[in-house]
């Protein structure tokens, strides 16, 4: 396989059309099997496509140590990708164990993470390419995770025009979810679609691989490792029959709303709402789930009492006071609380440090407003939001102020807010403008 041939393939034409190909197939015949998927995965263009996506989330390695950095300078794509093509194609590919870390939770309790290593990312990602477009021609409007061309703020804009006739949610949350999922029952989903046994297989060796930590191999009964490439897919496969259930039986209940696995009902009543948790409920237990009871809560938005969080998005319906003196409650979509400090706590992380001294203020205004940039265009969703967002625009001129003050020696560390905003007012990105 030469890195030469394979870069006439960076515009992924070809890839795109395998793609639409695949995805016209599924749609047009439900019910049908496809066999000859595993040639696929290792076709040049498929995995040097695999290995530009990677490449582009960057990541650090898995067990092996191997990172992205030391293969483009050091190891050579080229060699990378020849080993994963020939061990592909004699089918002497096996992953390796994923490396277990943790990152906190807004609970204060930490998220597992599962970290494969380069090769199984790049592996994972050209079967991703593969049977993504087979089972996205299966998958309903009601889901809206970790889909093509689907997004977070299009699963809001979908609970604002329910609000407008549903006055009661249910907010459900699945208890450890990417770790409960039953393999027997998912590598059956994926039968129903795939009859290619050698990708069933190779799915399977990822599930099975088992999670390293603390330098000890666990083999793994149930889930699918929350960091692998492919587990996102994975999961909303498994969760589809939820999806397919609900939306041939129940939807008369309310509408579900599903981004992976975080979801909610919007019902025009009580009844309906409390009608819903048993369904949701006899649903979870064929799945082998449980719905976390102390995260999960019936809510009622006739008026600005109860909410949601939803997203990173606290959902209320606000009293909006209109000509005449009628008041009109109105879905309002703001930064929840802990959104609020994870705000804070990512432009601290970005000015605090020490070595960011020797940086003109200015310079450092640059690099900020890319993190400000990404947080106005996520959570600036309505003008109600701009109260929120005003707060974390005074921080931002406080944090740049104590780094003024710090870069000058000046003792006062909260003085010279006024120099300060006149010297970078107008280059800072304002989130609440």
């Amino acid at each position: 396989m030469n890195v030469k041939k394979m870069t006439n393939y960076t515009n992924n034409v070809k890839a795109q059309e395998l793609w639409k190909t695949l995805y016209l197939c599924a749609k047009e015949s439900p019910t049908r099997r496809f066999h000859a998927l595993y040639d696929k995965i290792y076709r040049p263009d498929i995995l040097w496509e695999a290995w530009q996506r990677v490449k582009r989330k960057k990541g650090s390695g898995g067990v092996d140590g191997q990172t992205i950095e030391q293969i483009v300078s050091e190891y050579g794509e080229g060699k990378f990708l020849n080993e994963l093509y020939l061990e592909l194609k004699d089918r002497r590919y096996h992953p390796s164990p994923v490396l277990r870390t943790y990152i906190p939770k807004e609970d204060g309790k930490k998220r597992p993470l599962g970290i494969p290593t380069i090769k199984d990312r790049v592996a994972q990602m050209a079967t991703k390419m593969i049977i993504e477009p087979i089972f996205e021609a299966d998958f309903h409007d009601c889901s809206f995770g970790f889909r093509p061309k689907r997004n977070a703020h299009q699963a809001i804009a979908r609970i604002r025009k329910a609000s407008k006739k549903c006055f009661w949610v249910v907010d459900v949350d699945i208890q450890g979810y990417f770790d409960n999922i039953n393999q027997v029952k998912l590598m059956k989903l994926l039968e129903q679609r795939i009859s290619d046994r050698r990708v069933l297989k190779l799915i399977r060796k990822w599930l099975e691989a088992g999670i390293m930590e603390e330098g000890n191999i666990r083999n793994t009964v149930t889930g699918t490792p929350q960091g692998g490439v492919i587990s996102p897919l994975l999961a909303n496969i498994y969760l589809n029959t939820m999806d397919r259930l609900w939306e041939k039986k129940f939807k008369h209940l309310g509408e579900l709303i599903r981004y992976a696995d975080d979801y909610v009902i919007m019902c025009k009543s009580k009844q309906q709402a409390l009608d819903s948790i048993q369904v949701i409920q006899s649903i979870m237990g064929k799945l082998d789930l449980s719905i976390n009871r102390d995260k999960s809560k019936l809510v009622n938005l006739w008026n600005d009492i109860d909410g949601f969080d939803f997203l990173g998005f606290h959902n209320r319906k606000l009293p909006i006071r209109r000509k005449g003196g009628n008041t009109l409650y109105v879905m309002a979509h703001i930064p929840k609380k802990n959104a609020m400090k994870k705000m804070r706590a990512k432009i601290k992380a970005y000015t605090a440090p020490r070595n960011k001294l020797y940086l003109d203020i200015r310079e450092l205004v640059k690099g900020l407003n890319r993190i400000l940039q990404g947080l106005k265009n996520y959570y600036l969703l309505s003008p109600i939001a701009k109260r929120w967002l005003n707060r974390i625009d005074w921080y931002v001129l406080e944090r740049l102020t104590l780094f003024y003050n710090k870069k000058k020696n000046n003792r006062k560390k909260h003085g010279n807010l006024k120099s300060v905003r006149k010297e970078i007012d107008h280059l800072l990105i304002k989130l609440a403008s």
